[in-house]
């Protein structure tokens, strides 16, 4: 659902729930999927003690950096709103993909003071391309005796776009993770693959 709807969340337990997770990540962060995954960690004090504390896991972070866009671990409450909403930021700018972060139990129940709550990041403006590009393509694609469109995950937010070129005519074909942009329904349609 987050492909479609801006931003996907997922939340998963310390350790095992965390591992068990990493399947999920690297599909989302395959299919190009805005997602943001909350784990929790071990207290702070038994941080990378590598003791066997309950529900650790050894470098948890780093199997979640490498299955993950982007990683953080929370360290201190204070930080946590803003890391927070800089994974959302990275979650949804392109290449869109799964952030990962970490509060570790004790950090999870702190109070966070009023003062630190702040609004969240912007997402980065999509490029507009120049006009006479535009044009010129168009210009081309009205020439074409039978245009085809692929589509792929990068066009996710493109829909519109792309509905108004199959109603004019151009044949729409999809990777698996471009299905969806254009309903299998349209006439102009061949689906995924």
């Amino acid at each position: 659902p987050g492909r479609f709807s801006g931003l996907g969340v997922a939340l998963t337990s310390t350790g095992a729930g965390a591992g068990n997770a990493v399947g999920a990540l690297v599909e989302a962060m395959n299919a190009g999927t805005p997602l943001l995954h909350l784990t929790g960690q071990v207290e702070k004090a038994w941080l990378d003690a590598d003791t066997g504390f309950i529900h650790e896991t050894r470098d948890q972070l780093t199997f979640l950096k490498a299955s993950s866009k982007r990683a953080y671990r929370i360290s201190n409450a204070n930080q946590a709103v803003a890391i927070l909403h800089k994974a959302i930021q990275e979650a949804q700018t392109p290449p869109c993909g799964p952030v990962s972060v970490e509060i570790p139990i004790d950090i999870q129940s702190a109070k966070i003071p009023l003062s630190l709550l702040t609004a969240p990041l912007k997402r980065a403006p999509a490029v507009e391309p120049e006009a006479s590009l535009v044009d010129a393509l168009w210009a081309q694609l009205k020439q074409a005796k039978q245009p085809l469109l692929w589509l792929g995950g990068g066009a996710l937010e493109s829909g519109e776009a792309v509905k108004t070129l199959a109603d004019a005519g151009v044949t729409v074909i999809s990777s698996t993770h471009g299905r969806g942009i254009l309903a299998d329904s349209h006439r102009a349609s061949l689906r995924a693959f």
